[in-house]
């Protein structure tokens, strides 16, 4: 750890705008969890003909409905809901942070049948989306700089199954100048290691986006 371990250096944030977090009532965290249902529904049912054409004309009516709201980059809720699961964004795993502070982050959560790759385990690629957002929140929980990542380096070391509550946790190894080096595992109940990963974040220049 470093003097400068849970200060945060926001002013050096590269062209990124400044995220500050959402104020929202319940029915907003209602909403994306009957999306998230949805979207695990709609890679877990086989509906008929009929019913399929008229699920997409509800959907599309939702469409309808939502897209007067929309909104620039950093004023939306979804992804600024620190209370919700994935911070309210349908993007990132429903997970929620049990832990964050300068030594580290903690979360914990399942994967659902949306982020199924086969044979009741989660894909492949839905575990560097977890690490690469928890390293986010690990950078800025450390007081470090709005950086982008350099590379992740994962190992795969048991099966990651769905609907089972795990842990994931890392935190800041070392800095060095513009770099920070992370790391972080991911744990089943019992404590197995199911995969764990290794990251290099850099940070951004002025301007850089």
């Amino acid at each position: 750890m470093t003097d400068s371990a849970g200060k945060d250096d926001y002013e050096h944030h590269g062209g990124f705008p400044r995220y500050t977090p959402a104020e929202v009532g319940p029915e907003y965290g209602r909403l994306v969890d009957a999306l998230r249902t949805l979207q695990d529904l709609a890679v877990s049912t086989a509906p008929t003909p009929e019913v399929t054409e008229d699920a997409a004309e509800r959907v599309e009516a939702l469409i309808d409905l939502l897209k007067p709201f929309a909104v620039p980059e950093g004023e939306q809720p979804a992804g600024r809901v620190l209370s919700l699961p994935g911070r309210g964004s349908l993007l990132m795993l429903p997970w929620t942070v049990e832990k964050f502070d300068a030594e580290g982050v903690r979360s914990r959560g399942m994967f659902r049948r949306y982020h199924l790759g086969g044979n009741g385990a989660a894909h492949g690629g839905t575990l560097p989306l977890l690490f690469d957002d928890l390293f986010g929140m690990i950078q800025h929980a450390y007081g470090r700089p709005i950086s982008r990542t350099a590379y992740l380096h994962i190992n795969y070391r048991k099966i990651t199954p769905l609907d089972t509550e795990l842990v994931v946790e890392g935190s800041v190894d070392k800095v060095e100048g513009r770099k920070t080096f992370i790391s972080a595992v991911l744990k089943d109940r019992e404590g197995t290691v199911l995969a764990d990963c290794e990251a290099l974040m850099v940070q951004l220049l002025k301007g850089q986006p």
